[in-house]
């Protein structure tokens, strides 16, 4: 009942790594996080302290646990931010050999590129165009569409998104915070695997700044809710179920920190999650 969390990390506030933790240690899971960077506050204060990591020390902390054993413990590898090509490469590599080592284990990549304009260097974001290799990927509309080359209007165009990126090894495609011309009212998540294509629609809160870390948030309850019972569709329910639930938290509270710590992430009966759009 591990998992690996390769994210950044802040002091203050709930992005990275410090989104993840908590929901997945409150599903029951033991998380072992290793930080790409580690900064007082996330970077859209504007103003921050802190250092960003070598892929060296990624891969030395990493190595620690190798040489415990860990591996074999290990359920799934979850990465987010990631700053340098260099990075990209080392987790990357981590992946593959702790998948050849132990292949029971999944690896969840959130390529994060950025939300409506891309904010990571060239170097990233070219490594996600042509390196991007995970079980599972999560991207929002905008990296999904970066990435793939495709604009998203319709169904039929986030099939084609999902189709580019299954041929190319991804297992299960999961797109967050999409705007649909079939859904005017609201936002909506969507996951494609081998078995077909699950729709599922959310509210839309509108903040006065932004809110960061939904997210890092949300995939890290993917991945914890889909561990539990290999259903894609049943994951995605459960995310949004939770997502919504913190979104409603933070926006009561009117803060732009996401309320991570509002919840307890028990296990919801089955009426109480969002209902799947038919697609």
């Amino acid at each position: 009942m591990s998992i690996l969390s390769i994210q950044s990390h802040v002091a203050f506030g709930y992005v990275g790594n410090k989104a993840a933790v908590f929901p997945l240690q409150a599903m029951g899971y033991d998380v072992w996080p290793v930080h790409t960077v580690q900064f007082s506050n996330h970077t859209g204060y504007g103003a921050w302290q802190g250092e960003v990591f070598s892929a060296e020390h990624i891969t030395s902390v990493v190595k620690g646990l190798e040489d415990l054993g860990a591996v074999s413990a290990c359920r799934a590898i979850l990465s987010g931010y990631m700053g340098t090509s260099a990075i990209c490469e080392a987790v990357a590599d981590i992946a593959a050999r702790w998948k050849k080592i132990n292949p029971e284990i999944v690896y969840l990549c959130d390529p994060v590129i950025g939300n409506t304009n891309c904010f990571v260097k060239p170097e990233v974001l070219d490594f996600f165009k042509t390196k991007l290799a995970a079980d599972i990927i999560t991207p929002n509309q905008f990296e999904a569409e970066t990435l793939s080359g495709t604009t998203i209007t319709d169904r039929a165009s986030l099939g084609k998104v999902a189709r580019f990126f299954h041929d190319r090894g991804t297992k299960i495609v999961v797109i967050t915070g999409l705007k649909l011309a079939e859904a005017p009212d609201g936002l909506c998540v969507y996951a494609s695997d081998a078995s077909g294509a699950t729709l599922v629609q959310t509210n839309e809160f509108q903040f006065p700044i932004p809110v960061n870390g939904t997210g890092d948030l949300f995939s890290a309850l993917f991945l914890g809710s889909y561990l539990k019972h290999r259903d894609k569709t049943l994951a995605l329910r459960h995310a949004v179920h939770f997502m919504q639930k913190v979104m409603q938290n933070t926006f009561e509270r009117q803060t732009r920190e996401l309320q991570v710590t509002s919840e307890r992430y028990d296990w919801p009966e089955e009426t109480l999650l969002p209902e799947v759009v038919g697609f």
